[in-house]
């Protein structure tokens, strides 16, 4: 009998997982059904099975990553959606791979990983965005948006869904020409550089990578924006220091999920200093459904040090500290999973680039992320908010019916 019999005998009941042992020995898990993949892996060692033993999760990528395990029918993206698709969250159920104990160290370590002071902020940016820009060139769109995409239609390419992120943001920051807004967590700038070029606004990026940084000034020069996009090498907390009351909006796509929930009053706090006294807030993020939880050990020691998935309470919880008004909440259920189900493929489509770039088991370790990711955003607990905030109860327009018509206008 395998020794991962005891574990996958409890989560495999539908769709059908074959395990062949490093003796040749072959055990099947499950039943075929519709709408579950078959997949087949083989292990090289005894040892590949034992860290799947010791630590599921973490095992499990490990010995993926290192060629311990192999996949002989399917891939990863289809072995990750098997084990979420038969644990769902919605239904109540849960990967058991946990005791108590063990879910409250996870508790403690994701909190002592996140308390992100300035110099360690920068270490976790650069340890995931400094690896160098070709390789995000290979699998993100042309704007190089590496946050959740917008699909008001599921048939739309990549690209189309990213415009249409990028005007659904626009449109609910309530945007008028010459109106100056901070983009926190600029990334190669392509959102800076929207705003500009849609609604005639002065535009500053921050980031804390100097790889993002370096490729945003070039591409705000190329597109004619320089004199009123720039960008800036520099924490959130630093600049609320110095330009406290000085911008009309604020937009953060995709970077709060590195603030840490020991630092959340500190990021709405300085939000709330930066904006003018009729300053509105349009802050898009990776939420978890439910309760607050934990960040799995291979994220945080893989993929984002640091970072920390937020549960819609803690955020709101937050901000209410610095008197922000919350206007208006949008969750978007999907709309991650068909963005990163894009990325993957794209991702294959480029692997003997990536490989030569970056080596056989970084290519390993990243599908894992993107197959993880898409996994938990399908059949996980994890969905996208878009939180705008404002400071006045007189900021925005009486109904929302405005940001249906900005957004018609940008697209």
């Amino acid at each position: 009998m395998s020794i991962l019999r005891p574990f996958l005998s409890r989560v495999i009941r539908q769709g059908q997982l074959t395990v062949i042992a490093p003796d040749g020995s072959r055990e099947v898990f499950g039943t075929p059904a519709a709408g579950f993949p078959d997949v087949t892996v083989r292990f090289a060692s005894r040892k590949g099975m034992r860290r799947i033993v010791l630590d599921p999760r973490l095992g499990a990528a490990e010995a993926f990553m290192d060629g311990e395990m192999a996949i002989e029918q399917g891939d990863i993206m289809e072995l990750i959606q098997l084990l979420r698709a038969n644990t769902p969250w919605d239904r109540g159920s849960k990967l058991k791979d946990r005791g108590p104990v063990g879910e409250a160290m996870d508790w403690i370590k994701t909190r002592i990983n996140s308390i992100n002071r300035r110099s360690r902020s920068r270490a976790n940016v650069a340890h995931h965005y400094d690896i160098g820009n070709d390789l995000y060139r290979l699998f993100l769109d042309a704007d190089m948006q590496y946050s959740c995409a917008y699909w008001p239609r599921e048939d739309m390419t990549l690209e189309e869904a990213q415009e249409a992120k990028k005007a659904h943001i626009a449109a609910k920051l309530a945007l008028a020409p010459g109106q100056r807004v901070l983009d926190i967590g600029c990334g190669w700038g392509g959102m800076a550089i929207t705003l500009a070029k849609l609604a005639d606004v002065e535009v500053l990026g921050i980031t804390l990578s100097e790889e993002q940084l370096a490729l945003a000034r070039e591409r705000a020069a190329a597109a004619g924006v320089a004199g009123r996009v720039t960008f800036e090498l520099i924490d959130y907390r630093d600049l609320a220091e110095r330009e406290a009351g000085r911008f009309d909006r604020i937009v953060s796509v995709g970077m709060f999920e590195h603030v840490g929930a020991h630092n959340f009053d500190t990021f709405f706090r300085a939000s709330a200093n930066l904006m003018t006294a009729e300053g509105v807030m349009l802050l898009h993020t990776i939420g978890r459904f439910g309760r607050p939880g934990s960040t799995d050990a291979f994220t945080r020691k893989y993929i984002f040090p640091g970072g920390y998935i937020p549960a819609l309470s803690e955020t709101l919880a937050a901000s209410e500290k610095s008197r922000l008004i919350v206007t208006d909440v949008e969750t978007l259920r999907l709309h991650y999973a068909f963005t990163l189900r894009q990325w993957y493929a794209r991702t294959l489509a480029h692997r003997d680039e990536i490989v030569a770039m970056m080596g056989d088991r970084f290519f390993r370790m990243w599908t894992f992320y993107l197959a993880g990711a898409t996994a938990a955003f399908e059949s996980g607990g994890m969905g996208n908010y878009q939180i705008q905030f404002a400071r006045s109860r007189h900021a925005l327009p009486l109904t929302r019916d405005y940001m249906a018509a900005a957004e018609a206008a940008y697209l």
